[in-house]
């Protein structure tokens, strides 16, 4: 363990976070060309579902948009590729949406009515729970034009579609394609006590766990629950705000009735020149991720994830919006990190959209508290582990 100094902080930059940063990227291309030889499949023997080279602005739903091609391209050019497809959640374990096909003008529903079934269409006494904030129902009428596929009942209950059955419809292909595209040697599926996606993908270095989720991706439309930005508040600024809520919205498909609402692309935005003022803030966010990958929450499934440690982020950069708050690294550093050690001894971290949200809310609070001894002593001796 080294002293908390500007050479430590460029070295350990140096030895520890480019070092995992060419690992992970190396890791991600593998992954990529696996899952989208999968999809491909996937999507040429059920056309609802799409290779996921077709998220993001690749999207059918956004070629429409030439404005917003435009913007997103403009942004990207110069950068290392981007997989918008691909989460990193650790350097292990991977969330990978697959874009769905056939279901496009999206417009909110305003009426709210119980539902008396199961996933499997047996009709219920008592009616299933409400969604909780950061998710949602979705009915096929709520899209203008949606293929026929979508209105039967293989995937559609009352009107409702049900992620538990795309799911059962996905799995099932994943298992045909694994087959038909000689991966099995590669390639398994993971049993799950839930009906999410999840497969073992081997790569030259290591195994990844990734879980594929299909997704409907909504670009142009904000969602109401996402309340967003707070009143009077200077980060991020007003033409930065209407520029991340132009790229819209995901639903996703990660439970048996209710689709989980997804910012990926407005998150992407917000990183996109975050540091144009000069600042360290994705230098204090890559060292807290290294930190916490190495010494405060180990192991290939951590308890606390890259999303989590991002949303510590833009609280951080929401609480300090000026541009002094982050000249000094040290400062920035310990700022974030006094950010993450209170949201995990409250056993509470906002969604920074979605506000309502607590993204610990399921979390072993045991795990937690662990992490959050941890913390306190690094905040009570700063010190880089460079060993």
């Amino acid at each position: 363990m080294k002293p908390f100094t500007e050479e430590d902080v460029e070295f350990y930059i140096q030895n520890k976070v480019e070092q995992r940063h060419h690992l992970v990227s190396k890791t991600v291309d593998e992954v990529q060309k696996i899952i989208q030889q999968l999809t491909a499949e996937i999507s040429y023997r059920d056309t609802r579902f799409q290779a996921i080279s077709n998220s993001g602005v690749h999207n059918e739903n956004f070629r429409d948009q030439p404005a917003l091609l435009a913007k997103w391209s403009a942004l990207l050019r110069g950068k290392r590729p981007f997989h918008p497809s691909v989460q990193v959640l650790a350097p292990s374990h991977f969330l990978i949406t697959v874009p769905l096909r056939g279901l496009t003008g999206y417009r909110e529903h305003q009426v709210r009515h119980w539902r008396y079934y199961t996933v499997h269409g047996a009709k219920l006494l008592s009616p299933v729970r409400d969604p909780e904030e950061l998710q949602q129902w979705l009915e096929v009428e709520q899209f203008s034009k949606s293929l026929q596929q979508w209105h039967e009942t293989e995937v559609n209950i009352e009107g409702d579609l049900v992620p538990a059955k795309v799911l059962a419809i996905f799995r099932e292909l994943m298992e045909k394609s694994i087959t038909s595209c000689n991966l099995s040697s590669k390639v398994s599926i993971l049993e799950s006590f839930s009906s999410v996606v999840k497969v073992a993908v081997e790569t030259p270095d290591s195994q990844v766990e990734v879980e594929l989720v299909p997704t409907v991706e909504i670009p142009t439309c904000w969602p109401e629950r996402a309340r967003w930005p707070r009143c009077f508040k200077r980060w991020p600024s007003q033409e930065k705000v209407q520029c991340v809520k132009l790229f819209g919205f995901n639903l996703l498909a990660r439970s048996n009735y209710h689709w989980q609402l997804g910012f990926s692309r407005a998150e992407r935005m917000l990183l996109e020149g975050i540091d144009e003022d000069g600042g360290c803030r994705m230098k204090c966010f890559r060292v807290m991720r290294q930190m916490k990958e190495d010494v405060w929450c180990t192991g290939n499934k951590p308890i606390l994830t890259t999303y989590h440690l991002q949303m510590v982020l833009f609280w951080t950069c929401e609480k300090y919006p000026r541009t002094k708050d982050w000249r000094c690294f040290r400062e920035g550093f310990l700022r974030m990190v006094q950010k993450l050690h209170k949201c995990v001894s409250q056993h509470f971290l906002k969604h920074y959209f979605v506000r309502g949200t607590n993204l610990l809310k399921y979390a072993n609070t045991s795990d937690l508290d662990l992490v959050a001894g941890k913390l306190t002593d690094f905040l009570e001796n700063p010190v880089l582990c460079l060993d």
